[in-house]
């Protein structure tokens, strides 16, 4: 089968065409036929060994969507043929057929495979992230960093969704601050001096880091949450004392889906379903700004690198 890999870690350029057998699923998981693939920051890391990766070689590619092509020993409650979106935890999803877990495989009715392709982990990671992590409540206010990015534009229409009273973003340039106006926010700023310019609020979901995070955390109302997510400013980690978060009546916690999957499997489907249902629905929706063919995955974290692929960027496999 085609796809794309590497063979040791490194920037997209060390990403290449490579033909690998197709894999065989194995006790819980399926294999599906990739219909898209979504482009994402974490989904270029070395996994030698991966599923379908034999020789040292990585296949990316943490979400997908597709058809059930064939069920492994024990997976019930899906069937060949069958339209699915997937989270995949190791990787493997830039190639023609990829393994999932059958309880991250989540069924696409009434959504095109298109959306699909770049639902499984950021409409998760939105969900999980507002109402694990930060535990949104209605009528709650959100501040959300990378106001423009698939998660930061899924997370605002979903906090809207679960009933927030106020949603505001930050973002790095004035192009961002257009794009991200489509989300329904009340209002945008740039990422440079938005603590003055914004009032307290209850949750603020911060992937960025650095001086952002100490900042967003001086925004914080009594009880506020700050959830860190993802990893799209790779900034040094902070080392924070907690006792100005206690004088202050404020928290800090996390959301990483790669641990829930392995240590809360049931709860990252809870999220994902749930969300999966608002996007069926028509309440939310996903902002695909392109759309690349597979041989051009290089390009598309290139562009994802430097910060100039604002939206979700999918890569076409079939």
């Amino acid at each position: 089968m085609h796809a794309v890999g590497f063979e040791v870690g490194g920037g997209p350029e060390t990403l290449r065409a490579v033909e690998l057998p197709v894999p065989e699923p194995g006790p819980g998981e399926i294999l599906v036929r990739v219909a898209y693939a979504g482009v994402n920051h974490g989904g270029h890391r070395p996994r030698p060994g991966g599923p379908g990766a034999p020789g040292g070689i990585s296949v990316p590619g943490l979400e997908v969507s597709g058809e059930v092509a064939a069920l492994g020993p024990g997976v019930t409650g899906l069937t060949v043929g069958e339209p699915v979106a997937a989270y995949l935890p190791d990787g493997g999803g830039y190639a023609q057929y990829a393994l999932a877990p059958a309880r991250f495989a989540f069924p696409l009715d009434g959504i095109s495979l298109r959306d699909g392709g770049g639902a499984a982990l950021v409409l998760t990671t939105a969900y999980g992230v507002l109402t694990g992590a930060a535990r949104l409540a209605p009528g709650d206010s959100v501040l959300v960093h990378e106001a423009a990015g698939g998660v930061g534009g899924a997370a605002a229409l979903i906090a809207r969704a679960l009933g927030a009273a106020a949603v505001y973003g930050t973002v790095g340039s004035a192009g961002e601050a257009e794009h991200a106006r489509r989300f329904g926010y009340d209002a945008v700023h740039l990422r440079e001096g938005f603590a003055s310019a914004l009032p307290e609020v209850d949750v603020v979901l911060d992937p960025v880091g650095g001086a952002t995070r100490l900042a967003g955390l001086g925004l914080l109302t009594p009880f506020g949450r700050l959830a860190v997510y993802g990893e799209p400013g790779r900034l040094p980690d902070l080392t924070l004392p907690a006792e100005p978060l206690w004088k202050r009546n404020r928290s800090l916690c996390g959301y990483d889906i790669a641990d829930l999957a392995r240590r809360a499997p049931d709860l990252v489907r809870a999220h994902a379903l749930s969300a999966f249902a608002l996007l069926a629905a028509g309440t939310i929706s996903l902002d695909i700004t392109a759309e690349l063919p597979l041989s051009s995955a290089e390009e598309a974290h290139a562009a994802l690198r430097a910060g100039h692929a604002p939206g979700k960027t999918l890569l076409r496999v079939r």
